[in-house]
């Protein structure tokens, strides 16, 4: 049982390691000693250093890993989401962001305080933190999966769940130990050099591949639009087919995508953040728009590798001398077995390196959205007329806490997904809507209506996870057989996870909607 990585592979991890070490100690050195520098970096970002650290965020070890599963398992449907994430960052940019910047806020739940009261300002942070531990302790798990294959080996068989417990661990910690270097600032900064590092090991990816692949482009290309399963063409971008029952159909990626952006983008602190680091409600939408513009291209350079990955394993005749014993069993370890098993010695370690710079950086700044949350939103309330020496240390305090949180679940996670036996990609953002629900529908509510208060606002946001618990697979079968079949009985059919959100944030909303606009409330 080996890891297959050489001497020249663990070299440039350590100059990987050296080079993130020493980015995190100069910008530290420039940050400032106050919480608005630390968690806003003083809103002198600029939009492409934003754009970038947006894209590193959103990416995370799940597209590393994920994505190409995706085009292994099926095709190229998961890129047109970029459709509805566009017509997300478009509202955002237009409504969301100009309303953070006119009320000044640290935290974008300070906006529900003005509008709804401290109470729903609570609730809502509430709601972030614990829905930003479903999705990045599912995203550290994710990440948790190719470093313990590296620490432990590849055995063949499925990992075994202390070995991942081992890995969850470790990559806490570095993701720790990073965000305490120097707040948000330096976060961002990093991650536009990790982005670079992301970049060269996926092209590095392709070329590698397309050199193992004994035969011209045009057989590529006929093996994938008549793949050897005799199914639908894996060059397939828009699908028209179960418009209800498959999550890339084309009205869920039109509708449903394009809620999850809004709610991803305009009520998630995680992302949200980033924004709040430029000089203005303008450069910070742009740096949204921009941050698509961007990422589109890069998922589609995943998704090429995972169509290649398919050619590799599952046309041997177009392989030659390369070609591979056998398949790996696990889908979800298909593209780290290649890393592991068939990359050039040194070029698994840019790789690794690669996939450890996403999976970082994505924990990094949600331990930094968080922290911001808890110490901006609930803390000041508990213990007002703190200066801010002591919230600087309450918020690095509440960084080593989130870290504890996420590797805690991220350890449940090794044993939930395996039980439903989801896609890591499907895993990682399904996940998140249990929180989006509500809070999409309770700053729709104070965004473009004067409607709302914090009791409705409290309610929206249980009514909004509520529908999403009852629309899990495992209970669509109880209720939905009820109504359109025997009890028991699956009925129609079961409803993707898009649709969760396009059904539950609607009902949050009009919950939200019926109280009364109360009194606005003087902010602390």
């Amino acid at each position: 049982m080996r890891t297959n990585l050489g001497p020249t592979d663990w070299a440039v991890l350590g100059l990987y390691f050296v080079l993130i070490a020493l980015c995190g100690w100069w910008f530290s050195r420039r940050r400032g000693t106050g919480t608005q520098d630390y968690f806003l970096g003083g809103r002198t970002m600029p939009v492409w250093a934003v754009a970038i650290s947006v894209v590193a965020t959103s990416l995370s070890a799940a597209t590393f890993i994920g994505v190409p599963e995706m085009a292994y398992k099926g095709d190229l449907t998961y890129l047109s989401t970029n459709i509805g994430s566009l017509i997300a960052v478009g509202i955002v940019a237009a409504f969301f962001i100009p309303a953070f910047y006119r009320t000044n806020v640290t935290s974008i739940y300070e906006l529900l305080e003005h509008r709804l009261g401290r109470g729903a300002k609570v609730a809502a942070s509430v709601a972030f933190m614990g829905g930003r531990v479903l999705a990045s302790g599912a995203r550290l798990y994710i990440a948790a999966i190719p470093i313990s294959l590296i620490i432990f080996g590849d055995s063949g068989a499925m990992i075994p769940p202390v070995q991942l417990f081992a890995a969850i661990a470790i990559v806490s910690t570095v993701a720790v130990v990073y965000t305490l270097t120097g707040g948000i600032a330096s976060v961002i900064w990093t991650e536009v050099i990790q982005t670079m590092v992301l970049l060269a090991a996926v092209i590095a990816a392709i070329l590698i591949l397309l050199h193992r692949i004994d035969a011209p482009l045009s057989e590529i290309a006929g093996a994938l639009e008549h793949p050897a399963t005799a199914g639908p063409s894996k060059l397939r971008v828009f699908a028209t087919d179960a418009p209800l029952g498959n999550a890339y159909s084309l009205p869920a990626v039109v509708i449903g995508f394009a809620m999850f952006g809004v709610a991803a983008y305009g009520t998630d602190h995680d992302l949200a953040q980033r924004m709040l680091t430029c000089k203005n409600a303008f450069r910070g939408g742009l740096s949204a728009v921009v941050s698509i513009l961007l990422s589109a291209p890069i998922v589609g350079l995943f998704l090429v590798i995972g169509l290649l990955l398919y050619v590799f394993y599952q046309r041997p005749d177009l392989v030659g001398a390369w070609a591979p014993e056998a398949p790996p069993t696990d889908t979800r370890q298909v593209f780290l077995t290649f890393i592991l098993r068939e990359m050039p010695r040194g070029m698994s370690g840019l790789m690794i390196a690669g996939l450890f710079s996403v999976g970082v950086s994505s924990l990094a700044s949600a331990l930094n959205a968080m922290a911001a949350a808890f110490l901006k939103d609930v803390y000041v309330h508990v213990r007002p007329g703190r200066g801010e020496a002591e919230h600087l240390r309450v918020g690095k305090l509440a960084v080593v806490g989130w870290g504890v949180v996420l590797a805690l679940f991220a350890c449940l996670c090794v044993l939930w997904n395996r039980a439903n036996n989801q896609g890591l990609i499907d895993f990682a953002l399904s996940v998140m809507t249990f929180a989006y629900a509500g809070l999409l529908g309770v700053f729709a509510t104070a965004i473009f209506t004067r409607r709302g208060n914090t009791v409705s606002a409290v309610a929206a946001i249980v009514v909004g996870a509520a529908v999403v618990v009852a629309l899990q697979p495992g209970l669509q079968g109880v209720w939905m057989g009820r109504l359109f079949g025997e009890p028991g009985t699956a009925g129609p059919g079961a409803i993707a996870w898009p649709w969760h959100l396009v059904l539950a944030a609607p009902m949050a909303f009009g919950v939200c909607c019926l109280g009364r606009r109360p009194v606005p409330a003087a902010v602390a």
